[in-house]
This record gives structure tokens, C-alpha cells and sequence, in this order.
């Protein structure tokens, strides 16, 4: 069961912040912190394609590789959502991380506009075996979707930004509150 821990309204749009699970958000998309070579083996990517389904996987071998900040969309297999767009975010310390973090958001949101999609489901990009730090990284993430919503010129009306671990949605929840 979600958590609603915050909700604003940008533009007439919905920013959200949920403690829940991704890969169970009834959106029309989630956003999965992918690599470069969209092999989805370790952390939430691994979560998506275990639940939703190898064709994801499979898929995504055939649109890699995908350069840091930029996002392709591959189909959601089994999961409530009808696509997954993955995003390639920046490893903490190559350089130019918070450039390539608002990026690969900004790339997301984009695929989602070009489907015409309603709403979509976001993580906090790099901050988990990436390594950027999660404060820092939940403040880009939060500024760039607001970014989106105030333009108020695509399809995208919610956007929701979610984490199953407490630290995570706190760190959201701050970089709502702080930016």
C-alpha cells in the first residue's frame, strides 16, 4: 500500500512523492534507473523485469546501448503500467553528474510526452548502486520534473516520484520542501 507523503500542484498538474513500490504504480509508465546496456540485473531494473517479465529484458537488448541521459521505452510485460522507459543516469563521480541527471529525467519525461501519456511513475535515478548521493540527487530529480509540470504544454498531468525505502522518500519529500 502507498504512502502519500507529499502532493503539490504545479500548472494545474500533480507532483507526488509515494512510499510504495514501483513496479506496482498504476500509471501509464514507469521510469526504470537503467545502465548504458539495459541489463536490468541488480537493484530496481532486476525488481522490474522479475515481476513484469524477461520480454522486457529481452526488448530492451534490442534498443541498447543508451548513452548517459538519454531514455527509450520498451513495453511493461505483466506489470499495471502499459510502458517502462528507462532512463541511463549518471554514475557518482564520472563527471558532469547533475548535468546528466537532469538529462536523463528530462529524456524520460520527453518519451513520455511523445507516447502522449497522462502519468508516470519516477525512482530517484542514480542514487542507489550509481552512487550519486540521495539528497542531492532527489533535489535535481524533483526540480527537473517541476521544471516539466510548469511548462504546462504536454500530456504528462501527474507525476509521481517513489521509493519503497523511508530514506529515499524523506530525501524526496526534502527536495520538495527545499527547492
Amino acid at each position: 500500500m502507498d504512502e502519500l507523503l507529499w502532493h503539490e500542484r504545479v500548472a494545474g498538474r500533480d507532483l507526488l512523492v509515494l512510499r510504495g513500490d514501483l513496479t506496482e504504480q498504476r500509471v501509464e509508465a514507469i521510469v526504470n534507473a537503467a545502465n548504458s546496456h539495459l541489463s536490468h540485473g541488480g537493484g530496481l531494473a532486476a525488481a522490474i523485469v522479475r515481476k513484469g517479465g524477461q520480454e522486457i529484458q529481452t526488448e530492451s537488448w534490442s534498443k541498447a546501448p543508451v548513452a548517459v541521459g538519454e531514455a527509450t521505452v520498451t513495453g511493461a510485460g505483466r506489470l499495471p503500467c502499459r510502458y517502462v522507459i528507462h532512463a541511463v543516469g549518471p554514475r557518482w563521480g564520472e563527471g558532469e553528474e547533475e548535468a546528466k541527471l537532469r538529462r536523463a529525467v528530462r529524456s524520460a519525461l520527453a518519451r513520455a510526452e511523445e507516447l502522449g501519456l497522462a502519468s508516470v511513475a519516477l525512482p530517484a535515478i542514480s542514487t542507489g548502486i550509481f552512487g550519486y548521493p540521495k539528497a542531492e540527487g532527489c533535489r535535481v530529480i524533483v526540480e527537473e520534473v517541476r521544471s516539466h509540470l510548469a511548462q504546462d504544454r504536454g500530456t504528462v498531468r501527474e507525476v509521481r516520484l517513489v521509493s519503497l525505502d523511508e530514506e529515499t522518500a524523506a530525501a524526496f519529500v526534502a527536495g520538495a520542501q527545499n527547492s
